[in-house]
């Protein structure tokens, strides 16, 4: 179709992604099938009165999406749709798990294929086939101490664990830093898989006041005057369920008091490498306290099962090894070392640049869907926090909603006991779900939920 000229008098943002855009639409709506040519970049430019470099990128990002393919001098031609990106109404694929959204086009498959030519090419050393230690690889380790020591945390690998993702890692600081009976300070909802943990080694937990900014210094502080307090849980950036982030002088004061009171600090940091730009961390405001875990898993793929945990010293990274030898033995160590040379190549962040962009788009399929004010979220994650109006059953919504495809959760797997909060809902805009699957599993969830004008209150 060499006359194709798409109307861009009305987009907003970079004509590049406008020219995107309209590729996308007009294959989803048939008007450019499968096998169609575009027309020459250079003839597009001069139609849309645009410079060639801006339609250079435009169909750059088209075959980033994998909806156009580029065939040397015979020009650019639509591509077939993968089949793996449908989702499937009579077989429901949400798991109830966060996931980050699948990024278009097939860059994950292309980076692990590269990753995986560099290690079996490499003659000098054995591929990460056999048993390895259980604090990981040197090599890997050593790669994890430069990503963290690269964000502002004195570390070095003797203190770097490699786990089998950052739930293993919770497992073995919960298993070997606490005792039973400790008393952890959480926000009022936290991670199911930390209350999990808490259950099964028999720590107590107290919910701490928080906002749209996280759990309250003064709050922590009083909560420490009145109880032993051992260590304190938290998930920084974009808080799994809640999305409260905390910013710099918000972590600088829970820092001081973690410091004053001889606080442990578990940060639990699964989404902190999605922002573009990143908040210093807990660790490296009080590193003598925290531990860090660094997890691949919301940022790229949960199945690699690859996490980091930086550790205050190296008594606890020995303790952990000891800990991840019993339970899993080791990370998986093929994947590990993948990851690791993703680091050394670049491809980590371009991987993590690619999710970034699935989720912007995702975001903006959000805030046309459902109504404003009815939700909390943050620009780079791909979860919301949904307040729901009186008398609305969560359980009825889920049910409804599961066959779509789309992850919904209820407060009450979060709930800290005895908070009392009224029902919410987290809502994950990643996974599986396809781009058109979510905006229809969203504009029915807006339907059963109605008019949910979000409070700036407490938590609690």
């Amino acid at each position: 179709m060499k006359d194709w000229l798409p109307d861009l008098t009305t987009a907003s943002g970079p004509k590049f992604l406008a020219i995107a855009d309209a590729l996308e639409r007009d294959i989803a709506a048939g008007r450019l099938p499968a096998g169609t040519r575009l027309p020459p970049q250079r003839a597009l430019a001069e139609g849309l009165g645009v410079d060639l470099t801006t339609v250079t990128r435009g169909y750059g990002e088209a075959q980033r999406r994998g909806i156009l393919g580029s065939e040397g001098r015979r020009g650019s031609f639509v591509l077939s749709p993968p089949a793996s990106t449908s989702v499937d109404l009579d077989g429901p694929v949400e798991t109830g798990m966060n996931a980050p959204p699948v990024p278009a086009g097939n860059a994950l498959a292309e980076a692990w294929r590269s990753a995986t030519d560099i290690l079996m090419s490499q003659g000098h050393i054995p591929p990460p086939f056999h048993y390895q230690p259980s604090g990981g690889m040197a090599s890997v380790r050593a790669a994890g101490a430069s990503l963290l020591h690269a964000r502002g945390m004195p570390c070095a690998p003797e203190t770097v664990v490699v786990t089998a993702g950052g739930q293993n890692g919770l497992h073995a600081i919960v298993s070997t830093a606490f005792r039973p009976g400790d008393t952890i300070a959480v926000a009022p909802f936290t991670y199911p898989g930390f209350l999990s943990l808490a259950r099964r080694y028999g720590l107590r937990l107290v919910a701490v006041p928080a906002d749209e900014n996280g759990i309250l210094p003064d709050g922590l502080a009083q909560m420490c005057r009145s109880e032993n307090i051992a260590g304190l849980y938290v998930i920084p950036t974009n808080d799994n369920p809640t999305t409260a982030t905390m910013d710099l002088p918000r972590r600088a004061a829970i820092a001081e008091v973690a410091a004053s009171q001889n606080l442990l600090v578990i940060e639990d940091d699964a989404y902190g490498l999605l922002p573009e730009v990143a908040t210093p961390s807990l660790a490296s405001l009080v590193p003598e306290r925290t531990f860090h875990i660094c997890s691949v898993s919301k940022v790229i793929s949960p199945g690699l099962r690859v996490a980091w945990v930086r550790t205050p010293d190296i008594g606890s990274a020995w303790r952990l090894c000891a800990d991840l030898h019993e339970t899993a033995i080791m990370a998986p160590p093929f994947n590990a070392a993948v990851v690791s040379v993703w680091l050394e190549t670049g491809d980590f962040w371009r991987l993590a640049d690619a999710v970034r962009c699935e989720v912007l788009a995702r975001n903006d399929i959000v805030a046309e869907t459902l109504e404003g004010g009815s939700y909390r979220a943050r620009p780079c994650g791909y979860h919301l926090w949904l307040p729901l109006p009186s008398g609305r059953d969560p359980s009825t919504i889920i049910d409804v909603l599961r066959p779509y495809g789309l992850s919904l959760s209820a407060s009450d797997a979060f709930a800290v006991a005895g908070t009392g909060a009224p029902p919410a809902m987290r809502v994950s805009t990643g996974g599986l779900i396809t781009r058109q699957g979510l905006r229809s599993a969203l504009t029915l969830l807006r339907e059963m939920t109605g008019d949910s004008p979000v409070q700036k209150v407490s938590l609690v």
